[in-house]
């Protein structure tokens, strides 16, 4: 099968790149030629382009793209999330539709349906909200709704949704977990209470495989580690895999949510370079539940998790890969 994918450079995307390349003809958009010297000394063929400006033309004889790329940041101007994460997304559809690609598997997120309230138990039923007051989040569920859209009986379009991916290559939680605590910087919310699903990569991997061949066209499906833990149990056992102890002391959710208002609107009212320390969409994840259901890929896709929390965990902690 001949495969692009978007965003291979990323963490998600080369995990996903690194166990596609024995068995398919891999592709990889590259926006400059830094980038696509790494593209190919991945196994990679590299197409030179970025989104919102890919040439139909270029994908003649794809059969299937795996788009990974987006803006993910905290932070930042609307203009840079709607750009990359919807006109981008929107501009590939049609570019592949054109082409005549037969499937289009999009990584989404649970963050799409997060508006700053908690997410309990949820599943595929869960409705998009109204509004949320996340860049992030907002553009990244309207790229999905465009994705979801835009599925054909000659073009088949899905949509996975893993949560907080960790694992062996994770180039930003644990590496920014440990920058925190090692500046002083590092508080727990609410004593790290609050519950939450996670995603192993070599899971989210084993899905995006799955995905090649299976699933209903025009469906999300959550992708998750099985059961649960809370913020405080799995970001200790992640920074023990660093040798890193994080500190005790802790602040209510609701004084961490506050002070990252505070800090976002000095940074916008003052123009300020960089992001906060604390942005509110942080803030507001650190201190709500985010607890998901997996049964309606286990059932279409045939979902099964290839490794446990608690394995994943462990080989970190041996150092492995």
């Amino acid at each position: 099968m001949k495969i692009l994918i978007t965003g291979a450079s990323g963490f998600i995307g080369g995990a996903i790149a690194k166990i596609l390349c024995a068995e398919h003809e891999l592709l990889g958009l590259a926006r400059s030629p830094s980038s696509a010297a790494k593209l190919a000394q991945a196994g990679l063929a590299p197409l030179l382009g970025e989104l919102g400006a890919v040439d139909a033309a270029s994908l003649n004889g794809v059969d299937t793209i795996i788009h990974c790329a987006a803006h993910v940041a905290q932070w930042g101007r609307r203009e840079e999330f709607w750009q990359t994460n919807v006109v981008g997304t929107e501009q590939l559809l049609d570019a592949a539709g054109r082409a005549g690609v037969r499937r289009f598997i999009h990584m989404g997120t649970e963050a799409a349906l997060f508006d700053g309230a908690p997410l309990v138990q949820i599943d595929e039923g869960q409705p998009y909200p109204q509004r949320s007051p996340y860049l992030y989040a907002e553009t990244k569920a309207e790229a999905e709704k465009r994705v979801l859209a835009a599925h054909s009986d000659a073009m088949l379009t899905l949509s996975l949704r893993p949560r907080l991916v960790w694992g062996p290559g994770d180039q930003t939680v644990l590496p920014e977990l440990v920058q925190m605590v090692r500046s002083g910087q590092f508080w727990w919310v609410d004593h790290g209470r609050n519950a939450t699903s996670t995603c192993h990569i070599a899971n989210l991997v084993h899905a995006v495989q799955l995905a090649l061949s299976a699933g209903r066209g025009g469906q999300s499906y959550f992708i998750v580690d099985p059961g649960q833990t809370t913020y405080r149990e799995f970001l200790s056992a992640l920074l023990a895999s660093a040798k890193v102890d994080p500190p005790t002391r802790s602040l209510p959710g609701s004084v961490i949510r506050a002070m990252a208002g505070g800090m976002d609107l000095c940074w916008r009212l003052l123009r300020l370079r960089g992001q906060p320390p604390l942005t509110p969409f942080a803030a507001a994840m650190l201190s709500r539940e985010c607890t998901i259901d997996s049964d309606l890929a286990e059932r279409e896709l045939g979902y099964r998790a290839v490794i446990t929390r608690q394995q994943g965990l462990a080989e970190l902690a041996a150092g492995g890969s």
